[in-house]
């Protein structure tokens, strides 16, 4: 195949909690005449952003069209899941027009962009970009990177946390500050500028809210990134391995709730005291027929119910993320009732 049959793909990035499913969904709903397939990973077990997107299959990007990677980074699992499943998107019925790959928030996009030289899959497919999200309120508030009047020395970048938001940053073709609305215009001009001090070359920043923007923006930006390694800079470009030792996953199972406001002001709390990074999940409530998403990014908490529990189960199941030396489960499992 030449350069111009290859399909196009594009990397959505991001931290814990950015806004990356929310904005493949908008993808989705708004395809500009494309016919879409998607890869999502998820750090852990539960499966949460990819149940979201199947409920936006259509005839642009059925359900077979949908593919899930859990239990692992997709930047650690090439060999072994990442490479087969590309292969299997590759091999639908109905060929797709643009492949969208959303990485787990705690996923380095590098190691993803080196994958494409496997010769699986190098004459088939192409970076066409690399899309970061970035939480704009979260980085104004200087929970992912310290702004620059407060960096004295670079260690203090040095954390699990700000390596792994830097290398997403670093590896973009262009950044999206999500959360626009509530970081306000103060919030961020002060997200520019402490993404700014971090980028090894300029990157085009736009703010969006809701994954709101046209897809004419996102899609067709022929970067082919895969061959712009040396451009992209990582922490872990001397290593030849990388592993997600700092992270881990607590899923709690539980019962149906009379009510969501306790466990929603529990899921606050635990944030708080025990400095939990992201919690995401669905919860039965009783009398309720819908499931009822919750999604929180540190203390910041929303919910809502998006579609009925049909034949499924109603199990509800959260899943919470944080630093490795902030998780203790039972203090987890005691605050929100599991």
């Amino acid at each position: 195949m030449t350069d111009l049959a290859k399909i196009p793909v594009t990397v959505v990035t991001g931290f814990l909690g950015a806004g990356k499913t929310t904005l493949i969904r908008h993808l989705l709903r708004n395809p500009g005449g494309r016919r879409l397939a998607v890869l999502v990973n998820e750090f852990g077990t539960v499966g949460v952003d990819g149940d979201i997107l199947r409920g936006c299959a259509d005839e642009n990007c059925p359900e077979d069209a949908i593919l899930e990677l859990a239990n692992g980074c997709i930047c650690c699992t090439v060999a072994d899941e990442f490479i087969p499943t590309m292969e299997r998107l590759l091999a639908l019925p109905n060929r797709p027009d643009h492949i969208l790959i959303e990485t787990s928030g705690l996923a380095l996009p590098k190691p993803l962009l080196k994958a494409f030289d496997w010769p699986a899959i190098r004459s088939r497919v192409t970076v066409d970009g690399v899309i970061a999200l970035a939480d704009a309120e979260a980085v104004a508030d200087g929970r992912f990177a310290p702004l620059p009047a407060e960096a004295a020395t670079p260690t203090e970048h040095e954390t699990p946390l700000s390596e792994v938001f830097e290398d997403q940053m670093a590896c973009a073709d262009l950044i999206l500050l999500s959360k626009a609305d509530l970081a306000g215009a103060a919030g961020l001009m002060a997200a520019r500028a402490a993404i700014a001090a971090e980028l090894p070359r300029p990157v085009p920043m736009l703010p969006v809210t809701e994954g709101n923007i046209d897809p004419a923006v996102l899609l067709g930006l022929g970067a082919a990134a895969e061959a712009d390694l040396a451009q992209r800079p990582s922490h872990h470009d001397a290593e030849d391995g990388h592993e997600h030792n700092d992270f881990a996953t607590v899923v709690v199972e539980l019962p149906e709730l009379a009510s969501p406001e306790p466990l929603l002001a529990a899921i606050e709390r635990l944030a708080r005291e025990q400095n939990i990074l992201r919690v995401k999940g669905h919860i039965a409530i009783a009398g309720k027929p819908m499931r009822l998403l919750v999604q929180a990014v540190g203390p910041r908490v929303r919910s809502q119910y998006d579609r009925p529990w049909g034949a499924q189960p109603r199990a509800s199941q959260l899943v919470v993320i944080a630093e490795i030396g902030d998780v203790d489960e039972a203090a987890i499992r005691a605050t929100l009732g599991g």
